[in-house]
């Protein structure tokens, strides 16, 4: 089972990242974290690196949720996307597999709610 699944765009890396916030919202996610690794590399040790950046997105309810079946997974939540330009033009979106991230806690219910999440967010990198 792989962690994460993904789609390349023929478009502009500003482009994708606006698409994917529209469509995770269709979903009923939030983007509650931005990181812009780009920019926290160059300012925390001068790296120069590829337009990449993370965001944290969340579903409240479903988030609620998870909580109330296991305290601790907060840990591994929000469910993170990535978008990062392969080259230009060319930008990859992935968003993490909720299933195989949790398939580490003995909670059966929790998987079923994961898998719950897994399809909201393989409708969203689907539908990009």
């Amino acid at each position: 089972m792989s962690y994460y699944f993904n789609k390349v765009l023929l478009m502009s890396f500003d482009d994708v990242v606006t698409l994917t916030a529209e469509k995770l919202k269709e979903q009923g996610f939030g983007i509650i974290t931005e990181i812009d690794v780009t920019k926290t590399l160059k300012s925390k040790i001068g790296v120069e690196f590829r337009p990449y950046r993370i965001l944290g997105a969340c579903n409240p309810a479903l988030a609620h949720e998870a909580l109330k079946l296991e305290d601790k997974v907060g840990t591994m939540l929000p469910c993170n996307v990535i978008v990062q330009e392969l080259a230009p033009g060319r930008v990859e979106v992935a968003a993490i597999n909720p299933v195989a991230s949790m398939a580490a806690i003995d909670n059966p219910a929790l998987l079923e709610k994961a898998a719950f999440v897994r399809a909201k967010l393989e409708k969203v990198i689907e539908s990009l």
